[in-house]
């Protein structure tokens, strides 16, 4: 009994213990729940304004599925957040914190855009297309092989360096805008809409770009699990000195995976200008690419699961987008930005039960303590 009480002192108060494995069934009651938490946790905040919850909540799921516009401006918000999800995922699996999505969507859009203004009357519609697409994989993917080589070759930084590209992409487009590429007459800063044969096709007012999207992440889906490259990014994810007695050429894998990270957000860039925007800003990816990894993370990389994530999220936009118009101003923008953050911060903090187990010291000690009667 001596030896339990002492255990018992030297046993913190509560202590994490990481879970070996979950049922699935239990993971999704816990990430269900946070939902719901969340909905509580909001609508305190809404009865503080002095409304109902459940009306702004009303509101909220009418202004996603209330018209079959609400329905399509959904699907829009969906495009990207996926995209760049999938575009993020192999990097990600790799253990190579590629935080400039945004900067490769970006130069994606701008090599696509080079093309959408000069070659609009040079070539077939379809033709095009493929050729904006793959200037766009191109622009993007080189721009991911950048960080790539300075890592490989000097050890620099992926996430700083990754983070500041986006600037740099930034800035571009903002030069093309008031230079080279700035409509007619001069003055407005701002790059004109693309012609029609530049602009994709839309289905029921959607873009096809939605096709797209949803192959890449089919396609992602099959090369991270079913390929050998896909094989080296894990091993190189797990452990580097592994990979390399392994015979794998981690440079050379880093740099590749990079390339293809990048050309998916080039491709996301693509559809942007061509099937969304039709024309080239310097506010293009929208922040999607550091939504992006919210969506990533919670689908644990898994791109079927980013699908129902990334629309679960454009539902929650476009849904809190409409209380301030539906409450008449009476509530504040910023509210609804309040609300989205809760929901994503519920949502990310249940993962964290998922992972972990809280152990209370008194259920360590009573443990001990039947240890110590049982010798």
């Amino acid at each position: 009994m001596r030896n339990a009480s002492q255990a018992m002192r030297r046993e913190p108060l509560l202590r994490l213990a990481k879970r070996d494995d979950i049922p699935l069934a239990k993971a999704w009651a816990i990430r269900i729940a946070s939902i719901f938490v969340a909905l509580f946790l909001g609508g305190g905040l809404v009865m503080i304004t002095g409304y109902n919850p459940l009306s702004v909540y009303k509101a909220m799921f009418n202004g996603c599925f209330g018209t079959p516009l609400a329905i399509q401006q959904t699907i829009k918000l969906a495009i990207p957040l996926l995209g760049a999800a999938v575009a993020i995922a192999p990097a990600f699996k790799m253990k190579f914190w590629n935080i400039g999505v945004e900067g490769q969507l970006t130069m994606g859009a701008v090599f696509s855009t080079y093309f959408a203004l000069y070659y609009h009357d040079k070539l077939p519609h379809t033709v095009l297309l493929v050729v904006m697409c793959a200037a766009g994989a191109l622009g993007g993917g080189l721009w991911g092989v950048i960080p790539a080589l300075f890592r490989s070759r000097w050890g620099t930084n992926e996430t700083l360096f990754t983070l500041m590209l986006n600037y740099i992409a930034i800035g571009i487009v903002k030069y093309l805008q008031g230079g080279p590429w700035e409509k007619q007459p001069r003055g407005t800063q701002q790059i004109g809409l693309f012609k029609q044969a530049a602009r994709m096709p839309t289905v029921w007012n959607v873009t096809v770009g939605v096709f797209i999207v949803l192959a890449l992440a089919v396609l992602m889906f099959l090369y991270l699990k079913y390929t050998k490259h896909g094989y080296e990014i894990a091993v190189v994810g797990e452990s580097e000195p592994t990979a390399r007695y392994a015979g794998i050429h981690v440079p050379a894998v880093v740099v590749r995976t990079m390339f293809v990270s990048g050309a998916v957000a080039g491709i996301v860039g693509f559809i942007m200008v061509s099937g969304v925007n039709y024309t080239l800003s310097d506010s293009v990816a929208g922040g999607v690419g550091f939504t992006g990894i919210t969506v990533a993370w919670l689908a644990q990389l898994n791109t079927f699961a980013m699908v129902v994530i990334s629309y679960l999220l454009a539902m929650l936009t476009k849904g809190a987008s409409t209380i301030n118009t539906v409450t008449g101003n009476m509530i504040p923008a910023s509210m609804s930005d309040m609300l989205t953050g809760l929901i994503l911060f519920c949502m990310l903090g249940s993962e964290f039960f998922i992972r972990y187990r809280m152990i209370w010291r008194k259920k360590a000690g009573k443990a001990a303590a039947k240890e110590a009667s049982a010798e």
